[in-house]
């Protein structure tokens, strides 16, 4: 069956006028960034993906929402793009409520979309790796310049306005990587760990990954955790005033809250943070790992529970805020300390 031609996108998507592009890509077997695609000309307009050129041209906007998702969980942030620090690999952008590692090899593909809605235009920045998925979406606000949006598209246009886009496949989810054999380099590295950044490396010289580190490095480095341990943790967390750090991403994109949460509500399969300037929306039903995690830092052991999907894709990571100080620190971890335990998955 051939993909359909953007004449019979645009039809699917007036028909299906309240369905969300994502699930609207995902019935017609296509990939999202084709959505906008098809859409260039009326309501989307094809720029320059890459972060240098984009995020620093964001601050006059002032106040904007800040997108990113997996498959499992949607993190949103309000605030302002400020501070940007680009590099070659790893850029970030870090500020008080704007907090991003940014991965611009994965940046490819980018659009100003011009939506009408019911109050007006619906003005966002969606950006799109190599095989048409979302990395990052960004959300002109009510509070925002909106007389910044045309010099911001102009400064970026490409002069390719295409309707269809050369895509790439999609890289397979990678399976749990352990190395039993290495189980004792394992520990001993991670006994010599001085930062949480250096668990990557120490992984990948050990050929093992995140989960298949985790299956087999056994106590006082990983606790695996009983199902339902994340929403309780939310729960407990809301109920505490303790400060903490979701870390939600995809391989272009890591998005970053720091601080307390007071509002969670179950819907459904979701659980979700709703809260004044952040929201956080999970699918219960996507967790298939859970694990409670040490890693020493400068500061001190990093307290974080970690959970993956079926596919053992990482879904999220939560922190405590080593510098909140031990009063936040103590209570971050007796939290994680209450969840209970599951005994260890064979590697």
């Amino acid at each position: 069956m051939s993909a359909p031609s953007p004449e019979q996108i645009r039809a699917a998507r007036a028909a299906e006028p309240k369905m969300r592009a994502r699930d609207l890509a995902q019935s017609l077997g296509i990939a999202e960034a084709d959505i906008c695609a098809a859409l260039v000309g009326t309501e989307a307009t094809r720029i320059a993906a890459h972060p240098d050129g984009l995020m620093p041209r964001l601050t006059a906007f002032g106040p904007l929402m800040a997108l990113t998702r997996n498959d499992s969980c949607v993190i949103e942030k309000v605030g302002v793009y400020d501070d940007y620090r680009p590099g070659p690999h790893a850029a970030l952008m870090v500020n008080d409520t704007i907090d991003l590692r940014i991965f611009p090899g994965h940046w490819v593909h980018a659009f100003a979309m011009d939506e009408a809605g019911p109050n007006g235009p619906r003005r966002s920045v969606q950006v799109f790796d190599a095989a048409g998925d979302a990395v990052h979406k960004i959300y002109l606000r009510e509070g925002s310049d909106a007389a910044q949006w045309e010099p911001f598209v102009a400064a970026l246009r490409l002069e390719d306005q295409g309707q269809v886009l050369a895509l790439q496949s999609r890289t397979p989810p990678e399976v749990a990587k352990a190395n039993p054999d290495r189980a004792e380099e394992l520990r001993q590295g991670w006994d010599d760990m001085t930062d949480t950044h250096q668990f990557m490396r120490l992984t990948s010289r050990l050929k093992m990954n995140r989960l298949g580190a985790y299956r087999i490095a056994g106590a006082p480095y990983v606790r695996r955790l009983a199902p339902k341990s994340v929403e309780t943790l939310m729960h407990a967390a809301a109920g505490s005033g303790v400060p903490l750090m979701f870390f939600v991403g995809n391989r272009g994109m890591i998005e970053i809250h720091t601080g307390p949460i007071t509002r969670v509500v179950e819907m459904g399969p979701w659980i979700n943070v709703l809260d004044p300037g952040f929201d956080l929306h999970l699918r219960m039903d996507h967790i298939a790992e859970i694990y409670a995690v040490v890693k020493n830092t400068q500061r001190g052991p990093a307290h974080s529970v970690e959970f993956f999907d079926a596919q053992g894709m990482l879904i999220a990571q939560i922190f405590g805020v080593l510098r909140a100080g031990e009063e936040a620190v103590a209570g971050w971890n007796a939290l994680v300390a209450a969840l209970p335990g599951l005994e260890p998955v064979e590697a």
